[in-house]
C-alpha cells in the first residue's frame, strides 16, 4: 500500500497543473526558452503543493485504518525538498536566469543581493539536519551532505532544454533502483516524484519551464535517492561525478557537450515538439 502517497500526489499534479498554468500566463509570469519561445514559468510550483495536499488522504488512512501506508523514507523527503523548492522559488522570483556563480559573486562584490548564495547556504543548512539523521560516522555525514549539496545544483544546471532535468532524474532513479535492488527510496520518495513526472512532461512538451523551484526540487530528489541507497563507496563516486558536473557547467557548456555526442543528442531531444 506504500504506492498510495505516489498515486495521491500524481492525481493532484494531474489537477493543479492546467490552472497552475493559466495563473502564471495571466500573472505575466513568462520567460522566453531557448528557441524563444515564451512559456509560463516556474511550472515547478505544483510539486510542492501536490505532494502536500497528497498527504491528506495519506495521513488519514494511515490513522482511522490498518493500512501500512507511510513509506519508511518519507521523512527525509518532506524536510528538504519544499525547502530546497523555496530557494528554487526565490532564485526565480528576484534573480532570473543564467546567472551562474560568477554572476552570484558580482553581485555580492557590488553590495548586491545574491540568491544564489541564499540558496546555497540554505540548501547546505537543509543537507544538513538530513545528513545528521543518517546513520554513519562523521565522515559519512559530510560525504552525505555533500552529495545532497551537489546534486541540487547539478540538475539546475542541467535544465537549460525542455526536459533534460526530469529526463535525467528518471534514468538515475531507474540505474539505483536496478543496481541496488532498493525499492524503499522510491517508495519514500514517490509522493514528490510523481508531481515531478506531471510538471517534466508540461516542461518537456515545451507548455511550460521548470524554473530553478523546479529544477532545485529534481535535484534535491536525486541527491535524497543517491543517499538513501549507495553506501559511503558509492557515494564518494557520485560526488566526484556532480563535482564535475558543477564545474564544467560553471565554465562551459553542457548543452555543446550533448550536442556533439548522437546517442545523447537523440536521448536528449527525445518528446520534444519539432
Amino acid at each position: 500500500m506504500q504506492v498510495l502517497p505516489f498515486v495521491f500526489s500524481l492525481l493532484v499534479a494531474l489537477a493543479l497543473t492546467p490552472p497552475a498554468l493559466t495563473r502564471l500566463s495571466e500573472g505575466g509570469a513568462t520567460r522566453e526558452n531557448y528557441r524563444g519561445r515564451l512559456l509560463p514559468v516556474p511550472i515547478g510550483i505544483v510539486i510542492v503543493p501536490a505532494a502536500l495536499i497528497a498527504l491528506i488522504p495519506v495521513a488519514l488512512l494511515a490513522r482511522l485504518t490498518d493500512l501500512d501506508i507511510y513509506p519508511d523514507n518519507l521523512g527525509f523527503a518532506i524536510v528538504f525538498v519544499p525547502g530546497i523548492a523555496l530557494l528554487g522559488l526565490i532564485d526565480d522570483a528576484l534573480s532570473g536566469p543564467g546567472r551562474g556563480w560568477r554572476g552570484h559573486g558580482k553581485d555580492v562584490l557590488s553590495g548586491g543581493l545574491s540568491t544564489g548564495l541564499l540558496k546555497a547556504g540554505g540548501t547546505l543548512g537543509l543537507a544538513l539536519v538530513v545528513a545528521s539523521s543518517l546513520p554513519g560516522s562523521d565522515a559519512e555525514f559530510l560525504l552525505a551532505a555533500a552529495v545532497l549539496v551537489l546534486a541540487t545544483n547539478s540538475f539546475n544546471l542541467l535544465d537549460l532544454r525542455p526536459g533534460r532535468s526530469v529526463k535525467a532524474f528518471v534514468l538515475l532513479g531507474i540505474a539505483l533502483t536496478i543496481s541496488t535492488q532498493n525499492t524503499a527510496a522510491l517508495a519514500g520518495l514517490g509522493i514528490f516524484i510523481a508531481p515531478v513526472l506531471v510538471a517534466g512532461f508540461f516542461d518537456l512538451r515545451e507548455k511550460a519551464m521548470l524554473g530553478d523551484t523546479g529544477s532545485n526540487a529534481i535535484g534535491a530528489l536525486a541527491g535524497l535517492w543517491i543517499v538513501l541507497t549507495l553506501d559511503s563507496s558509492g557515494q564518494l563516486i557520485a560526488l566526484l561525478i556532480l563535482l564535475l558536473v558543477n564545474i564544467y557547467g560553471e565554465f562551459r557548456s553542457i548543452s555543446k557537450v550533448i550536442e556533439r555526442l548522437p546517442g545523447l543528442r537523440h536521448l536528449d531531444s527525445l518528446g520534444r515538439p519539432t
